[in-house]
């Protein structure tokens, strides 16, 4: 599936794979230490928060979840098709990213977790663009499935059957995105707080830009 994208579809990931990790630093820097990139943590957390803990928490920790499934179904109503091909709605998904980026951040710089529920709401609507387009191969907002798709292209290789460099060179680029991303945005944090929302969501909308100048200039 990797060898029928085009060729800027890793650069792509790359930047998308910086977005995540962007966001999801801030998350788990911020108050309540959330993360809203992926969930696998924040459904651990809500299964032992069922044992006792308040009310608030657990609204808390379930929005997060049901956010992220509503921001992917908004990229399934959206996106048609399984492959990559010009004029579809991926500008659309990545404004509307920016716009959920740019509600959260709102929220967050007022002390509210109700920024996080938008803020994985945006997670989850671009990690099913990215999921859509590459049929479940591409995963942008977390590391596991890389991680383990790329651990079994390892042992497969010193197995000895041929190693896929395009779909490695993919991965690779991902892990590296996701990791540079997090770096910046606890530096950015740091320095300018909630405001540092302001980069991944300037990033999204010049990317949904560039696609459809693109999109119109060679449909």
């Amino acid at each position: 599936m990797i060898s029928t994208l085009p060729k800027w579809v890793e650069y792509g990931a790359l930047i998308l794979a910086l977005v995540a990790g962007f966001v999801n630093a801030i998350g788990l820097l911020s108050f309540e230490h959330q993360s809203v990139s992926h969930l696998s943590g924040t459904a651990t957390l809500l299964g032992e928060s069922l044992l006792g803990s308040s009310v608030q928490k657990i609204t808390h920790l379930l929005g997060v979840l049901l956010s992220f499934l509503a921001g992917s179904s908004i990229a399934g109503f959206l996106l048609h098709g399984s492959s990559l091909k010009l004029g579809r709605h991926y500008d659309t998904a990545l404004f509307l990213e920016s716009a959920l980026l740019l509600i959260a951040m709102g929220f967050l710089y007022q002390g509210s977790f109700y920024g996080h529920f938008f803020a994985s709401a945006a997670c989850g609507l671009q990690n099913a663009l990215a999921t859509k387009y590459s049929s479940a191969v591409i995963r942008t907002t977390h590391l596991t499935g890389i991680f383990t798709d790329l651990g079994i292209m390892i042992g497969s290789f010193i197995r000895g059957e041929p190693l896929d460099k395009r779909k490695a060179k993919l991965f690779i680029l991902i892990i590296i995105g996701f990791v540079v991303g997090g770096t910046m945005g606890a530096l950015m944090y740091t320095k300018y707080q909630f405001l540092a929302m302001l980069l991944p969501v300037s990033i999204c909308l010049l990317i949904a830009f560039i696609y459809r100048v693109y999109s119109k200039n060679h449909s």
